[in-house]
């Protein structure tokens, strides 16, 4: 059955009018993405066989451009469209913790972060920079290491939230093994940089370490 001849209630775009879009489901989500289905397939349907196929949508969102369009039903133009949508979404995060009272959201900086980060697959290091009001000045990616680890200079990173007249940052990298638990090493060199921006008056506010789909925060876990 065509989806036109669905109910209204049960349409995934009317439902999402109607009801708001938290009450969807990432595989509804996904066919109003999509738009359409294929030859004998509703978009819901494609939605669900694509999801089982890449076996999450977070797999799903995050695969390259290859191993997306070689999926019956995409193709160059929905992948050209998937990565427009992660940019605004970014892009809108990125403007949302520039705003003064956002930033005190933990939730919307490990979204945010997590939006930059979570897809690499080499570790990252980056930082936040923010002025005395905590806003955000910008996001910086510092350091780019191996499958397993970076190599973090406190000295640069000082340099760089100097150049920015930053009065303050929140430290990021990512694990590119999935996993946020922060190792002995990642607690070893935040007090390093923590004591090197401490001499130069820049506040450490947290550090985000982010695996798919997860961050811990060190703020919230007590290692600040």
């Amino acid at each position: 059955m065509n989806i036109r001849e669905w109910p209204t209630h049960e349409r995934p775009r009317e439902k999402l009018l109607i009801q708001g879009a938290s009450t969807l489901s990432n595989a509804e989500l996904l066919a109003i993405f999509l738009r359409t289905g294929t030859h004998g397939v509703t978009a819901v349907q494609l939605a669900m066989q694509l999801l089982n196929e890449f076996g999450s949508l977070n797999v799903l969102m995050s695969a390259g451009q290859e191993a997306f369009c070689q999926k019956k039903g995409l193709g160059l133009a929905k992948y050209a469209q998937l990565q427009a949508v992660l940019e605004l979404s970014r892009r809108y995060l990125e403007e949302e913790l520039k705003k003064p009272t956002q930033f005190n959201s933990a939730a919307d900086t490990k979204h945010y972060l997590s939006s930059k980060l979570q897809h690499e697959t080499r570790e990252v290091f980056a930082m936040l920079l923010l002025d005395s009001q905590h806003q955000l000045i910008r996001y910086e990616t510092c350091f780019k290491g191996g499958i397993n680890s970076a190599s973090v200079y406190p000295g640069e990173l000082v340099k760089i939230a100097l150049n920015n007249n930053a009065a303050a940052v929140v430290l990021a990298h990512n694990h590119p093994s999935g996993i946020s638990e922060p190792s002995l090493a990642d607690q070893q060199v935040t007090n390093r940089i923590k004591q090197a921006m401490s001499l130069v008056d820049i506040k450490v506010l947290d550090h985000i370490v982010v695996g798919k789909g997860e961050c811990t925060s060190f703020a919230q876990r007590g290692f600040l």
